[in-house]
């Protein structure tokens, strides 16, 4: 018999959740059959059989957190027809000899993985945070948790006073609990409500962008591009570049190459803040936020300032198809510089991105809107112009760095000739 063990993940990740269970018990597999899906933080990851036999138990349930190298279920060499049978008279027995009378019951076999203390069972918690709580002796019960979804933390121990609070005094006349039933002649009606649970991606998200606010300065300031230059080149040019490179010449491509020439000329923008050091990278990972079933997910095209504007709208096409088919791997997630976001997609005309920490900036890209436009004092046109924003950290970038990064990306969109010399 082998055991089904969380496998290693990458460093970032150290649990996950059971998403769903693509076996029963006593079903037979073969090596290489997908058994189960877990979920984490990033991804979703299929566990598949490592050798050809029989699903012999489900120890973890779908639902339940698990932690890297868990056994969460066990199964059985061998084919399916010898050993799915046998398996189950020794548990025939088993269930008659408990049922006779006898001086002690057999104590029953204890799970694979450790159980956690019964101060632990109540909340789940990672594994830093029943550590903690262990050695303070404090009760997860009465942590109270941050987290979306109830998870205990290690910074919500850290942070218990480690004191059980008051008793709560009893209500001065409490009023007389509602009649079971209604009165004759009137009726009750309860309004429907559904109640779903966040996915482990969602609640991830959540928390995220809640601790971006919370630990970062974060500002916006906006500005407006001109688009007719872009637009102009993209109608001259889109047929010769399809027919050459075989994928469309969209917007991305345009707006990544602005943003890496923008970040050659402040490099601030292109760092992250590690305690006291500010960590400014020599390279431009740009990662390109995109609408996933289950949640935002921002996976990086690496090196886009080696890139021509084809080799960047396939690398985005293919990152948005894996994501939306749930195929992404964590190396396609991991080490973005900077992030761009497009709400106007989605008909969005301004919006204030919140930041990919530890990220210190992210562009926002909004409607493309036609509106007047002075062109000089005599003269108004309407072009087709759309706000961009730049939320930013500000304990890092000063206010006219951002206005000025700003000012770069919206004058080398206008000018599309000059990124194939400025990118």
């Amino acid at each position: 018999m082998s055991e089904i063990k969380v496998p290693a993940m990458g460093e970032s990740i150290t649990e996950g959740t059971v998403s769903r269970w693509m076996v029963k018990e006593g079903d037979t597999v073969n090596q290489g059959d997908v058994l189960l899906e877990l979920e984490t933080d990033k991804v979703n990851i299929e566990i598949s059989a490592e050798e050809s036999g029989v699903l012999e138990k489900i120890i973890r349930q779908e639902g339940e957190t698990v932690e890297i190298g868990e056994t969460i279920g066990t199964l059985s060499a061998g084919s399916g027809g010898g050993s799915g049978a046998p398996a189950s008279e020794p548990a025939a027995a088993e269930e008659k000899k408990a049922a006779t009378p006898a001086p002690e019951a057999p104590t029953p076999p204890a799970p694979v993985a450790a159980a956690p203390e019964s101060s632990d069972s109540a909340k789940t918690a990672s594994p830093s945070a029943r550590k903690l709580a262990r050695e303070r002796g404090i009760e997860l019960d009465q942590v109270q948790s941050k987290d979306p979804i109830g998870r205990v933390y290690q910074d919500d121990v850290k942070s218990h006073n480690n004191q059980a609070p008051a008793p709560a005094a009893p209500p001065a006349n409490k009023a007389p609990a509602a009649p079971s039933a209604p009165a004759a002649g009137s009726s009750t009606y309860t309004k429907p409500v559904e109640r779903q649970r966040m996915s482990r991606r969602r609640a991830t998200i959540a928390k995220r962008l809640v601790e971006a606010q919370q630990t970062a300065a974060m500002l916006t300031t906006f500005n407006e591009v001109d688009m007719t230059a872009i637009m102009d080149v993209r109608k001259r040019r889109k047929d010769k570049f399809k027919e050459k490179h075989e994928i469309n010449l969209g917007f991305m491509s345009f707006f990544t190459k602005a943003v890496v020439g923008a970040l050659k000329k402040f490099p601030t923008i292109n760092a992250e803040i590690d305690g006291e050091d500010v960590v400014l990278k020599k390279y431009y990972d740009i990662g390109i936020a995109v609408s996933a079933k289950e949640g935002l997910v921002v996976p990086v095209v690496r090196d886009a300032d080696r890139l021509g504007f084809a080799e960047i709208e396939k690398s985005i096409a293919d990152l948005a198809s894996k994501a939306r088919s749930n195929t992404l791997a964590l190396s396609d997630l991991q080490g973005g510089t900077f992030t761009i976001t497009n709400g106007g997609t989605f008909g969005s005309l301004l919006s204030t991105p919140i930041l990919n920490t530890p990220q210190v900036g992210i562009l926002g890209m909004h409607k493309i809107q036609l509106r007047p436009v002075a062109i000089d004092a005599e003269r108004m046109e309407n072009r087709p112009m759309m706000y961009i924003a730049l939320s930013y950290d500000h304990r890092i970038i000063d206010g006219s760095e951002a206005v000025r990064f700003l000012v770069t990306v919206k004058e080398l969109l206008e000018d599309p000739e000059s990124l194939l010399i400025e990118g």
